[in-house]
């Protein structure tokens, strides 16, 4: 019986050591207080020939190792694994690590003990694996040790079994380890140049409580960065609440330069640990000179100049028609009328404030004139502008219900309500367009707070309305304009022309969407339509010149054409040989001694298509731009482009037009002013380019 037992017993303890899922505790008789083990949790997913196991450090006293950027000292813990086999990779979870300070130096790691849980991934899920290798762990206290551990154990799916030791301690690691959270976002990383900070915006859909940022990566091994100086600003408008962490950073080799570089940002806070990946961008104005203050003044200033833009010339015959048409109408009306019109130019901006709020709270790319990017607001904005150019041509009359009057205040009703949807469609207008200091203020809006981005765009609006409301301060200035007239019927025809542009040019903007054929077919149809329709409504008087002008136009045009026939058996080139942007590329073509330039465009930016014309396309900087070491590259924004949204956004700019200049002298690049002018792109180039 005694005989039985024992055979029993050692058979048990046989089958128990057949397979072991640890290591054991393995140390170094060099280095007592350090200590390890590498353990199987038994868990496997076979469709992604996946094991999970877990490294297990323990170290006594005061000794403690490494986070995987371990501060302004030490190194990272490094797991050898070129002698295994069956294994295709090895994927190491980091928990957050904490910070520690000796003599002045911060580093950042783990003390007492730590779980590092590991993805095993084999080549064959069927077959036995191994791990074979070699763990340099750094440990210190007063003073460092590196020490090698050697790694060895088998890993056969097949006879895992699930050990609850191991489970605890895996999931005891990635319990604080970075881990996917959409409440969390990365809204915007900014450097600091001459304060040698690093700046990371975060929006969290619940409140903050006690957070901890970290920020690391291939890019910036060389680079420490500081613990942060933590902003919290909880319930930051529509249920999102910001943390900003500003980073001294420093290198011991001098001045830093994280502008263009990509960066891993580590949060931790209470229950939960995430990671974003982010390129720098450049400095945003409100972090340098300036604050909100001036930005209002900016914003004020921007909305002001939109009123002269091209965007809104041809709603400036609705303004003057209506402006001549209320010469007789009462003070009171005047005013109120005038407020309307401000107040729809402002509601419009304040529409835009929130459209663009819930983009950016919802992690969506955000910019200035992004509605220009959908088909259907092109659509919805084409009808709208050629039903208006209709009316002015006196084709129709629009009638509201309840018994109002014209639909626009272009008719000199008694509604106010026409005068609020001309200041509303004015402001739609107008957002292809960038003038001087709103591009500034837009920049500085989109990369604010939610309460900042709503006090910019509310001052945009004020700043466009600033005319209405002056003649709403004083109606006595109605005295300066004509009399209504025959003069107005002529100015009247002559804006209707000008919004039947308008929408021809909105028709050349759906091209991307339904191609060149398409485009001009509709263009033509809209043309012969108004052409036929002006012929019934006005008579030869109008009809006769109108058809022989068309002829001579394009009669003039098919002259020319015979006249140049043996140029059109080549092909016509673009008007520069640019290439399609490539960010990745700009680094390594200046350190050839090449300049980049960079141009950011859309179709619809009229200020891009006046940048190009006016200056691009001029000599001297046409002729500079076709020099051998010139390398030019373009970025389409006309629809939704994600990379070059994240081009834009690392270099804290939300709209197009955007022009920068890179070269051997300037690798982080030389931004150019929204409007060009010739002295300020070839000085770029000269300052950029080698010496």
């Amino acid at each position: 019986m005694l005989t039985l037992s024992i055979a029993l017993l050692f058979s048990a303890l046989s089958s128990s050591f057949a397979y072991a899922q640890t290591t054991g505790w393995i140390t170094d008789a060099k280095h007592p207080p350090v200590k390890l083990r590498l353990l199987l949790t038994g868990e496997q997913q076979p469709q992604l020939k996946q094991v999970q196991a877990v490294l297990d450090v323990r170290l006594e006293g005061e000794w403690k190792t490494y986070w995987r950027s371990p501060g302004e000292a030490g190194i990272a813990p490094e797991l050898n694994w070129s002698d295994s086999s069956n294994i295709a990779a090895v994927e190491w979870h980091w928990p957050i690590p904490h910070y520690f300070e000796q003599l002045g130096i911060m580093t950042l790691g783990y003390k007492h003990q730590v779980s590092f849980p590991l993805t095993l991934t084999l080549d064959n899920a069927n077959q036995a694996a191994r791990l074979k290798g070699n763990l340099r762990l750094p440990s210190c206290t007063d003073i460092c040790v590196i020490t090698d551990y050697p790694i060895d154990l088998s890993v056969d799916p097949a006879a895992l079994t699930l050990d609850s030791d191991a489970m605890f301690l895996f999931n005891q690691g990635m319990s604080q380890s970075p881990k996917a959270n959409p409440d969390v976002s990365v809204t915007a990383t900014y450097w600091n140049a001459e304060q040698q900070q690093f700046i990371v915006q975060l929006n969290n859909q619940r409140p903050w409580q006690t957070p901890q940022v970290l920020v690391d990566g291939k890019q910036v091994e060389r680079e420490f960065f500081a613990k942060p100086k933590l902003i919290i600003d909880n319930d930051k408008g529509l249920g999102s609440h910001q943390l900003t962490a500003v980073f001294d950073v420093t290198n011991w080799k001098g001045d830093v330069d994280l502008t263009g570089k990509s960066v891993a940002v580590t949060i931790s806070d209470h229950t939960f640990a995430t990671e974003h990946q982010a390129s720098v961008g450049t400095l945003p104005i409100q972090y340098s000179q300036t604050g909100l203050v001036t930005m209002l003044g900016f914003a004020l200033l921007g909305g002001l100049l939109l009123n002269i833009m091209p965007c809104v010339l041809p709603v400036l015959g609705l303004k003057l028609n209506s402006i001549a048409l209320q010469q007789q109408a009462s003070t009171s009306h005047i005013r109120t009328s005038f407020i309307a019109s401000a107040l729809g130019i402002i509601s419009s901006f304040a529409l835009l404030a929130g459209a663009l709020s819930l983009l950016k709270l919802g992690g969506e790319s955000i910019g200035w004139g992004i509605q220009f990017q959908s088909v259907e607001f092109l659509l919805l904005m084409l009808i709208v502008t050629l039903l208006f150019a209709l009316n002015l041509l006196g084709l129709f009359e629009f009638k509201l219900p309840a018994g109002l009057n014209t639909w626009m205040a272009s008719r000199g009703d008694s509604s106010h309500l026409g005068h609020f949807i001309q200041g509303m469609f004015a402001t739609l207008l107008a957002t292809p367009c960038s003038a001087p200091f709103l591009g500034t203020a837009v920049a500085y809006a989109l990369g604010a707070s939610y309460l900042e981005l709503w006090i910019i765009f509310i001052a945009l609006g004020v700043g466009m309305s600033l005319p209405w409301l002056l003649f709403a301060i004083a109606p006595s200035l109605m005295r300066l304009m004509p009399k209504p007239g025959l003069w107005m019927n002529r100015i009247k025809l002559l804006f209707g022309f000008m919004m039947l542009a308008t929408s021809i040019w909105l028709v050349s903007l759906l091209m991307p969407f339904f191609g060149r054929f398409a485009v001009l077919m509709i263009s033509s149809i809209i043309v012969i339509v108004t052409v036929i329709w002006l012929g019934r409504v006005h008579g030869r008087k109008l009809l006769i010149p109108l058809i022989a002008s068309l002829t001579l136009f394009a009669g003039g045009g098919l002259v020319v054409g015979s006249l140049t026939a043996g140029n059109w058996a080549t092909p016509v080139v673009d008007d520069l040989p640019w290439q399609k942007l490539q960010a990745d590329k700009i680094d390594s073509l200046t350190r050839q001694g090449k300049t980049v330039f960079v141009e950011v465009t859309a179709d619809w930016c009229i200020t891009c298509k006046a940048n190009k014309i006016g200056v691009v396309l001029q000599d001297p900087v046409y002729t500079a731009l076709q020099q051998p070491n010139m390398v030019l590259m373009l970025g389409d924004w006309t629809t939704p482009n994600p990379s070059v949204t994240e081009y834009l956004q690392s270099h804290g700019r939300y709209g197009v037009p955007f022009n920068i200049v890179y070269g051997p002298r300037a690798p982080q690049g030389i931004p150019l002013p929204v409007i060009l002018s010739e002295k300020q792109v070839m000085d770029a180039i000269s300052r950029a380019s080698q010496p």
